[in-house]
């Protein structure tokens, strides 16, 4: 490892291991530097294809190797994504992202299929994002010009733990993905999921891996494993909650200008959890009774919890 990167890490453990006080403090200085303190993006994901997925993840419930309850679905028409984020943008959201369960994007019908979702969800004057497995420099390229705001592609976890829970698709694959992301000029929204097993250094060598990116992420994903039956996570411990909140506050240190999503795994959380995730830096949550498979709060109770912590939606 180069002086450099152990320089990098060196201080993001400082940042993490500090005083959760001081920590808290440091975090919420950095964030109203940059971002209202009073306001929450909603965002709507919707599973725009469902299942038969050839990768390997452990946590992940639409792969083939994972023998879940899941019914795979084909990838839905036009009409019906575009009614989706219709009726999120009048819940309040003004960010829909569209995820399919595929390795990798193939040029064909299907992608023009999804081109065509994007152009007419950007019509609606909403931000877009795409997750769709790996891209080619072309894709991206097209995707660009179809009104594509974003593309979201985690790097789940530390490079060295990253063997132990994917084995279909290398690292510098994910990396090379962004790459092509970046070269378009869309924005990059990438993260990674906690509680699968993984050990707090590799926490911080995930963000350490995404501080490497550049341009750095415009969106931070910060999710919580959802133990799904039949795959090999299945039985994971959940994250200490006190971990989650310095994960969270570190991350809005490392990355002032980003939005920190608080993602997946927040039905399990507590109101006081999410509510203290909020005061260490996360400004966004997805809205939705299902965020792809896994269940999610809906939009009724996020509605109450924002108006208990004096918090509005943001706006456009």
């Amino acid at each position: 490892m180069s002086t450099t990167l152990t320089r990098t890490l060196e201080r993001i453990a400082q940042i993490y291991h500090q005083p959760l006080p001081d920590l808290l403090f440091e975090a919420q200085r950095v964030h109203r530097e940059h971002h209202d303190p009073r306001t929450i993006q909603l965002c709507t994901l919707c599973n725009i294809k469902t299942g038969a997925c050839p990768e390997d993840c452990a946590y992940c419930s639409q792969s083939v190797h994972n023998p879940t309850d899941l019914v795979p679905q084909p990838l839905m028409d036009v009409e019906g994504v575009v009614a989706q984020a219709r009726a999120a943008k009048a819940s309040g959201a003004t960010r829909f992202c569209m995820g399919a369960a595929w390795r990798e994007v193939k040029d064909g019908p299907q992608f023009e299929r999804v081109l065509e979702m994007v152009r007419q969800v950007a019509a609606l004057e909403m931000e877009v994002c795409c997750t769709l497995g790996m891209l080619k420099p072309h894709q991206a390229q097209r995707l660009k010009e179809a009104g594509l705001t974003a593309y979201n592609h985690n790097l789940d976890t530390s490079p060295n733990y990253y063997g132990q829970i994917i084995t279909t698709r290398t690292y510098r694959d994910r990396l090379e993905t962004i790459q092509a992301v970046s070269a378009a000029g869309i924005s990059v929204c990438c993260g990674g999921i906690l509680g699968m097993g993984e050990s707090v250094q590799d926490r911080l060598e995930l963000l350490e891996a995404l501080s490497e990116l550049d341009p750095a992420p415009e969106s931070i994903p910060i999710n919580c494993l959802v133990p799904v039956p039949g795959t090999p996570l299945q039985d994971a411990p959940p994250i200490d909650p006190i971990d989650l909140v310095r994960m969270i506050a570190t991350t809005r240190v490392l990355f002032p200008r980003a939005i920190v999503r608080l993602s997946a795994g927040r039905l399990q959380m507590s109101d006081e959890l999410q509510a203290l995730c909020i005061v260490a830096g996360a400004n966004s949550i997805f809205t939705g009774t299902v965020l792809l498979t896994t269940p999610n709060p809906d939009n009724s109770h996020d509605e109450q919890l924002l108006n208990r912590l004096g918090m509005v939606p943001k706006a456009l």
